[in-house]
């Protein structure tokens, strides 16, 4: 199994709204004290925390809403020593010829550290920003083509002629070692199929176990029509602490700063997302709406809006409060570190290999799931021991 961080490139707090994903509002706090921004110094204090707790790489999303993934994830490369570098970017923004250049050349510059995040976009007045007015169909096949040249172009010369693109002798000026390998997440029918003739990793989002499931078979059997076989990821929030009344009492106050009217403006902007994986986030705490539910689950914490924040407890140790008001991933592992490491094993079991985590902050969470959650699957044989890390001054 690989672990990777989350680099919040949007800015970062003690609470899911802030930035980013999540609506800018932080009730009972000012902005300034709540959020700190995604500066230089503290995206490197994050990045050398991942690299210290023994992550493999860093996710860094993109979008107008955050800062700049190759820009930011380059200058981070000369304050760390061995961490890897998720770099999200949509094919729809740049020309493949010139993604596989900055590619080749990042892999040369960074010691072989850029992994690619494929990101086709769901969310079309986010696709305007960026002069693409295609639908969300043509938008996956747009990747194919995309994403066919840019391999093409790391062992060109390359041809290609399609829909999309019409290139003549697309090439770098020397193949990148090793070829970054491109991850890549989608629900719909369109997704699919890019996903099993193009990508080295299928990422999906931390649905409860039984869904992630048949979502894995399903790309498997598309795989297998291609005559490949693709390794998987789930891409996760995670709480845990030394016990699990103290995890779920870190995602009751999570909750506490939330309110109703804040559940109700973030439902109303993602209802409108195109992207079929945040209709399936959504559908995860329909009914929800900050307020007391009945049927509860015995024991669980009232927040102090009256909300229970175990009634979101969509399956043992899964906790569905992020998505209230973050888009995206909206799932979050809750617990112990022994019950954490448990649910990762369940989601190892299905054929995860990889775990893309985040959690508020970013800074201290990720030695929360370092210094907890790794020694626990150390001592149970499933990871292999932790590797030297040398900072940089």
């Amino acid at each position: 199994m690989k672990f990777h961080w989350f680099l919040p490139t949007s800015g970062d707090g003690r609470a899911i709204t802030g930035g980013g994903h999540g609506l800018r509002r932080v009730h009972g706090q000012s902005q300034a004290t709540a959020f700190r921004p995604p500066t230089i110094d503290y995206l490197a204090q994050v990045a050398r925390a991942a690299e210290q707790a023994g992550f493999e790489a860093v996710l860094t999303p993109t979008g107008t809403y955050c800062e700049d993934a190759w820009l930011v994830t380059a200058a981070l490369t000369q304050v760390t020593t061995r961490l890897k570098f998720l770099v999200a970017f949509r094919p729809g923004a740049l020309s493949p010829t010139l993604a596989a250049q900055m590619a080749a050349t990042y892999q040369r510059i960074s010691g072989g550290r850029l992994l690619l995040n494929v990101v086709t976009g769901g969310e079309a007045a986010e696709q305007r920003r960026f002069g693409d007015h295609l639908g969300k169909d043509e938008r996956y096949a747009r990747t194919a083509e995309f994403l066919s040249i840019v391999r093409g172009a790391w062992d060109g010369p390359f041809d290609f002629t399609g829909d999309y693109y019409d290139v003549e002798g697309a090439t770098v000026a020397e193949r990148p070692d090793p070829v970054p390998e491109l991850y890549f997440g989608g629900s719909s029918a369109a997704a699919g199929p890019v996903a099993a003739r193009h990508v080295d990793v299928y990422l999906t989002w931390g649905e409860p176990p039984s869904q992630v499931a048949a979502k894995l078979d399903w790309i498997r059997e598309l795989a297998a029509a291609e005559g490949r076989t693709l390794r998987f990821g789930v891409r996760l929030h995670v709480i845990t602490r030394d016990t699990s009344k103290e995890a779920w009492a870190e995602a009751g106050r999570l909750l506490d700063r939330i309110s109703p009217e804040d559940i109700a403006s973030a439902r109303a902007v993602l209802s409108r997302s195109e992207s079929v994986g945040q209709q399936r986030m959504l559908a995860l705490h329909e009914g929800f709406h900050g307020g007391s539910r009945g049927g509860s689950r015995g024991g669980s914490r009232r927040g102090s809006r009256g909300g229970r924040v175990r009634d979101l407890e969509i399956h043992p140790g899964l906790w569905a409060g992020i998505g209230l008001v973050r888009g995206g991933a909206g799932t979050a592992l809750v617990g112990s570190h022994a019950e954490v490491a448990d649910l990762v094993e369940e989601y190892a079991a299905l054929g995860v290999e990889e775990f893309v985590l985040s959690g508020y902050p970013h800074l201290e969470e990720a030695f929360w799931f370092g210094e907890g959650v790794l020694p626990e699957l150390r001592r149970r044989g499933l990871l292999g021991a932790a590797a030297p890390v040398r900072l940089s001054a």
